[in-house]
């Protein structure tokens, strides 16, 4: 898997990132921005970002914070402080992008706004992560990936049908703000290399969680209600999700009348595929539980490795159940080299996910530890000094 150039640079290499962000959002960005070269100075509080105390802690450290503070470094500023301020404006005028993930309002009071900041780098790009984003009725709430997830409708649609709403088994909502204000930092960087212009960038979890739902967004304005849950099943097709078998649960998904019909052959119900009430994906839909019971009833004298290997075999796309562990630790993942060996102190078997992009004929690098806090303070004014007296005292 390769993400550098030839001469073993990454692709964004001589970009530099100031990223006042902490716990998830900001830093999963700026993480992925890493992965590719850009050179991440993290701003720190005197206490550091939560997350250092936060999740799992070994040895004194958190294993969040080392996966989503790779490569990067630390310097501690007090916002607060007039000298703390001064630095971190100076550091900023020496950035090509600025992220932070404060709630709308408090970079302007501190002193560190777009507006405070391109005055000094007009080509800046300043991107904004937060709940609500920075305008609107609900930009000033304090928000939190379970807020999100709540508000956007995602945790109405996700549980069993007859069972309460259901957070994802992750923060999906942190996840997808990074992963799109990296998209959108990208996107800007492109622009700036064109145009000169610099950016600001607006970035909501709630609006990327709306974005991230095209069928329960379809079947809303389709048929004028608000979509509910419909367990491990798809709403729009079936069979098409989660069925048992004698030791376990599969997937199956067959979301035509071809893959319908090779089903039909596989668990001996050819007969199916001219019925009128399974003629259609929508008949089929509508049939959903005469298909169910059939598949399983054909399922329970078998195991999931059995049923599997049979709906392979008859090409329909079928699946076991993995959990974390057997999918991080299949050979499939390892020849793509989705884990990498993560250089660092205190967890010497730790692994990372790096962004996952594969770009033809870049090789990659190996990632580094995260940073101790405000480890790299020193160098980083020591810089700072250097800049001002090369390019005096507006460099």
């Amino acid at each position: 898997m390769e993400t550098g150039t030839k001469d073993g640079r990454g692709l964004l290499d001589g970009i530099r990132i100031v990223d006042f962000s902490r716990v998830l959002a900001g830093p999963y960005c700026s993480a992925l921005l890493g992965d590719l070269g850009a050179e991440i100075i993290k701003v720190e509080p005197p206490q550091g970002d939560d997350q250092r105390v936060m999740g799992v802690i070994r040895d004194g450290e958190s294993v969040n914070f080392a996966l989503l503070n790779r490569g990067k470094k630390s310097i501690c500023l007090d916002l607060k402080d007039p000298g703390g301020l001064e630095t971190a404006r100076r550091l900023a005028a020496t950035a090509d992008v600025v992220l932070e993930n404060f709630r709308p309002g408090v970079a302007a009071r501190l002193g560190i706004s777009y507006d405070d900041l391109r005055a000094e780098k007009p080509d800046l790009i300043y991107c904004s992560i937060s709940g609500f984003g920075q305008e609107g009725p609900l930009s000033k709430r304090p928000s939190y990936d379970v807020i999100a997830q709540a508000m956007s409708g995602l945790m109405s649609i996700t549980g069993a049908v007859d069972g309460p709403p259901m957070l994802v088994g992750d923060s999906v909502a942190d996840v997808s703000a990074g992963i799109f204000a990296a998209f959108g930092i990208a996107i800007a960087l492109f622009h700036r290399e064109r145009s000169g212009e610099g950016q600001y960038l607006d970035v909501a979890m709630l609006d990327t969680l709306l974005t991230m739902m095209p069928t329960a967004l379809s079947r809303y304005q389709g048929l004028g209600e608000a979509p509910m849950r419909h367990g491990n099943r798809h709403p729009l097709t079936e069979p098409f999700g989660a069925y048992a078998a004698k030791d376990g649960h599969f997937i199956v998904a067959v979301a035509n009348n071809q893959l319908f019909a090779r089903l039909c052959e596989a668990i001996g119900q050819p007969g199916w595929a001219e019925e009128p009430r399974f003629a259609s994906v929508q008949s089929r839909t509508a049939n959903r539980d005469a298909i169910a019971r059939g598949l399983e009833e054909w399922a329970a004298e078998r195991s999931v490795e059995e049923v599997v290997e049979t709906l392979l075999a008859a090409r329909i796309p079928s699946s076991p159940i993995w959990d974390l562990a057997e999918a991080a630790e299949s050979e499939h993942c390892r020849a793509r080299g989705v884990f990498r060996p993560l250089d660092h102190d205190v967890f010497d078997t730790l692994r990372t996910p790096e962004q996952p992009v594969h770009f033809a004929g870049r090789p990659r690098g190996v990632p580094t530890r995260a940073p101790a806090l405000g480890g790299e303070t020193e160098a980083i004014l020591r810089d700072l000094s250097d800049r001002r007296e090369v390019g005096g005292e507006e460099a």
